[in-house]
């Protein structure tokens, strides 16, 4: 039997490919839709380690504009600065865009969720979006709204755009969306593993991967959640379209794929954890 895709590989190992010096995640933009983030919690959390940050942009998406209210960077919200604080540090060199889709409300629509993606596409040429946050699929019950959100996401991935979704922590007893919608987006599970950059490659209704699903800062960063994997996965992209701007959604995912094989054997990610 050939061994020419042992050899090939050989060469996509993880070491490889995001120990390169230029694997920082640098000339991609990426979003994080979700609670807002604390701006100044993040750019000193990064100044002690010594990375120089792009300066994160965003903006207050609500049901009422159609344009997002303006981002000042104080918002107290401790969900998403934990996950803005997990993509940089898996890729501190990407340029963060906070997308506020809860607002002084705390509420959040799926409408405006279809809103700020189509805004971090459009307008702030995003590659990757971060989605830690998902709709029990009970709570969505209406048939149109489902395809709505269905739309959205397929039209990022035909305009070149990544989007990693947090799969329900209560996976698989539960479903959620949008992760209940991969493909074209990739789902993500929680699991425990040695290295921030580490992840697995584990089909389960409708979720691929597994990811690191602990995070570094705020008050619930070390309890394990989809919401701490998500963003690990998606720092990793980031550095993977660092070293290749022009990588395909479905090039992205292979690459991925073929990564985790590499891991499977130093690398046991702990179910349900």
């Amino acid at each position: 039997m050939s061994d020419v895709f042992e050899q090939l590989l050989a060469l996509c190992t993880p070491e490889r490919l995001l120990r390169d010096p230029m694997a920082t995640g640098q000339g991609v933009g990426v979003c994080v839709i979700d609670s807002g983030i604390e701006r100044t919690v993040v750019e000193a959390r990064h100044r002690e380690r010594g990375h120089v940050l792009e300066p994160i942009e965003g903006g207050i998406f609500t049901p009422e504009r159609s344009e997002p209210l303006p981002y000042d960077g104080h918002q107290s919200a401790p969900h998403g600065t934990t996950v803005a604080d997990i993509i940089l540090t898996v890729a501190p060199r990407v340029k963060l865009y906070s997308a506020d889709v809860f607002g002084p409300q705390g509420s959040c629509r799926v409408e405006v969720v279809q809103q700020a993606l189509r805004w971090a596409i459009d307008v702030w040429n995003c590659r990757i979006i971060n989605l830690s946050l998902g709709i029990p699929e009970a709570q969505l019950p209406q048939v149109q709204r489902r395809y709505q959100l269905l739309r959205a996401v397929e039209e990022a991935y035909y305009r070149d755009v990544l989007i990693f979704a947090a799969a329900h922590n209560d996976h698989p007893l539960t479903r959620s969306l949008p992760a209940a919608f991969a493909p074209p987006l990739i789902s993500v599970d929680k699991g425990l593993f040695s290295e921030p950059w580490h992840f697995a490659y584990r089909l389960l209704e409708h979720v691929e991967f597994q990811a690191h699903a602990r995070g570094y800062w705020g008050p619930f960063a070390h309890e394990p959640a989809t919401s701490w994997a998500a963003p690990h996965l998606s720092g990793v992209a980031a550095r993977l379209l660092s070293l290749r701007p022009g990588l395909k959604p479905f090039e992205v995912k292979t690459l991925l794929y073929w990564m985790s094989l590499a891991l499977r054997q130093r690398t046991k990610p702990a179910d349900g954890a």
